[in-house]
């Protein structure tokens, strides 16, 4: 009898399971209902595999430009670079001055000789220049024979000599250069009934402008002498120049 009564009760009980099975199968259970504890949290899951690549963002507004930096060191010089091409000739420039007359590219030329023509009228006054005055070589026109003077052109060393007769009286004569004597020469005439001779020379180093000639030592000491079958000279050349510059004397 018990048992019957309790069927209706067990009915109930039934059901009312089941409505709560199918509620948790929805997950649609009322939160008053779950009472429980909390899990335990699950394991970490598996690594997921990477996303697509996002799309590109838009393009940013313009920044304020930026303050100018301080100068950087200076690079390394770089190689050098090919040869360009030769360029095309440039203009002719201006004639230019007329340059210095240089030294003479031939070797120099300075010779005289000179003789007293016959029967000349002498110096008869010491200091007073013999006048060499018939011209045998004067080539260069160093000799004046009006002056009786050489007056020298090129520098170097010179040879002069002297070649007199003496017959009359004695003869002392001087060599001068620029007016200092260099040399002089005497000759005693003894009243012979033939000439006598007197002959001299002497090397000089001379400059442009020096001057060498024939002078009277003594005024009763001038017996120059010349005539058709003897002779008075007066000789001088250059041996050698000064000039070093030049291809001939390099």
């Amino acid at each position: 009898m018990t048992s019957l009564r309790l069927l209706p009760l067990l009915n109930s009980l039934l059901l009312l399971q089941v409505h709560l099975s199918n509620q948790l199968e929805d997950n649609k259970i009322p939160p008053s209902l779950c009472t429980g504890h909390p899990g335990i949290p699950g394991s970490p899951g598996a690594h997921g595999g990477p996303g697509q690549p996002g799309r590109d963002g838009r393009d940013g507004r313009d920044a304020a430009p930026g303050e100018k930096g301080q100068q950087g060191d200076r690079g390394d010089p770089g190689e050098t670079g090919v040869r360009g091409l030769t360029g095309d000739r440039g203009d002719s420039g201006l004639k230019g001055e007329r340059g210095q007359p240089g030294e003479c590219a031939v070797a120099p030329k300075s010779a005289f000789s000179v003789k007293l023509s016959d029967g000349l009228t002498l110096p008869l006054t010491a200091g007073d220049v013999v006048r060499f005055d018939k011209v045998v070589i004067n080539e260069q026109g160093d000799y004046n024979s009006e002056t009786g003077r050489f007056t020298c052109k090129v520098p170097g060393v010179y040879y002069f000599a002297v070649h007199a007769t003496v017959y009359r009286a004695s003869l002392q004569f001087d060599l001068m250069k620029n007016a200092h004597a260099v040399a002089s020469y005497f000759q005693f005439y003894g009243n012979w009934p033939k000439p006598a001779s007197l002959s001299g020379g002497t090397l000089l180093h001379l400059i442009p402008g020096d001057q060498v000639w024939v002078q009277m030592a003594l005024s009763e000491y001038n017996g120059f002498y010349s005539s058709s079958k003897t002779d008075s000279t007066f000789t001088g050349f250059l041996v050698y120049s000064d000039w070093k510059n030049s291809a001939v004397f390099a």
